[in-house]
């Protein structure tokens, strides 16, 4: 069996002897992200395995997978709104997903970058290379034992965010539409609005649907507490990006942590000039109390292993006319 692999990354790379050989098959590593132009190079594969930073939605790219004989799209991550669900369906291709690769490690992420908001370090730094070295009233920070956690969904991510916190003292709450009896230990549920108004730290963990795109916006900034802290390690499009600018620039909240902002897909996982940063996102860096990173929360070595194993057993599966495990439909 021979797998194409689109836009392979440095650590992927590194895995590629040591996977081809634990699974038995050849990886074809690709550069570039599959596309119209270099589909072609697929003829001679039986799979994809595709990390996609934008929507694929050209047609032809579906006809030629499903021509060169192609049974089904992989995708290295647990995100599909870049696929086309219609072209799939229509040229018989199935799609595959890897829905877990290691919730430890967003959780880690976002537990990490609450700290390092609650704990002002951003503010600190900043006055500190004007030399101002003293401790002021305003950066005065209280500790996490004493925090009340707000979750906005408690899945796979969300419930080890929960276990964290609450090993480390915090109260807890949660809002999830599906209600999980296994992870009341560590927190108690509660609905939406009493989530964002009671709670000091804000975490979402929820997917992208039509229904959560932008679910935090101007009237949820607005029933948070003044020093509320936002943590976004989930998709962009949960959080309007305007409003967050305006509820910082207004003290309507103290902070933000993003690891995913919306449109990210034509700057992050990029090398570019400033021109083609967004103008939303230099005005979030420049801000002291925000904290931005290129949806790397995932980015340690049990994920990246994970996401090229579990992907490529489905693609692998699939090909040999056998049940994969995480089929995506809609």
């Amino acid at each position: 069996m021979k797998i194409a692999v689109f836009s392979p990354s440095e650590s992927e790379r590194k895995l590629i002897a040591a996977t081809e050989k634990k699974f038995g098959c050849e990886l074809k590593l690709i550069d570039d992200a599959l596309s119209a132009e270099n589909v072609n190079q697929v003829a001679d594969c039986d799979g994809v395995l595709l990390k996609p930073l934008g929507n694929l939605d050209d047609e032809i790219v579906y006809k030629k997978l499903a021509d060169y004989g192609v049974k089904s799209i992989g995708l290295r991550i647990v995100g599909t709104n870049t696929i086309d669900f219609d072209l799939a369906k229509k040229y018989h291709l199935t799609v595959t997903n890897v829905p877990v690769y290691s919730p430890r490690a967003i959780a880690e992420m976002a537990v990490t970058q609450a700290m390092y908001l609650n704990r002002k370090i951003g503010e600190f730094k900043a006055n500190m290379d004007k030399g101002d070295f003293t401790n002021p009233d305003s950066l005065i920070s209280n500790e996490i034992y004493n925090k009340t956690i707000g979750l906005i969904g408690v899945g796979h991510i969300g419930s080890a965010v929960a276990q964290i916190f609450s090993a480390m003292g915090a109260k807890v709450l949660a809002y999830d539409v599906i209600y999980n009896p296994e992870v009341e230990p560590y927190l108690t549920y509660a609905d939406f609005d009493t989530v964002l108004k009671e709670a000091d730290i804000i975490s979402l963990h929820t997917p992208l649907l039509k229904s959560t795109e932008n679910m935090i916006g101007k009237k949820q900034f607005a029933e948070m507490k003044n020093d509320a802290i936002l943590i976004n390690a989930a998709r962009g499009e949960l959080v309007d990006t305007a409003a967050l600018i305006e509820a910082l620039e207004k003290h309507e909240i103290a902070a933000a942590g993003l690891d995913t902002l919306a449109h990210e897909s034509s700057y992050f996982f990029k090398k570019v000039d400033d021109a083609q940063i967004p103008a939303d996102y230099k005005k979030l860096a420049a801000m002291p109390n925000v904290i931005v990173t290129p949806h790397s929360a995932y980015f340690t070595k049990t994920s990246v292993r994970n996401m090229l194993e579990i992907s490529l057993k489905d693609t692998l599966a699939l090909a040999e006319g056998e049940r994969a495990h995480f089929v995506v439909s809609r």
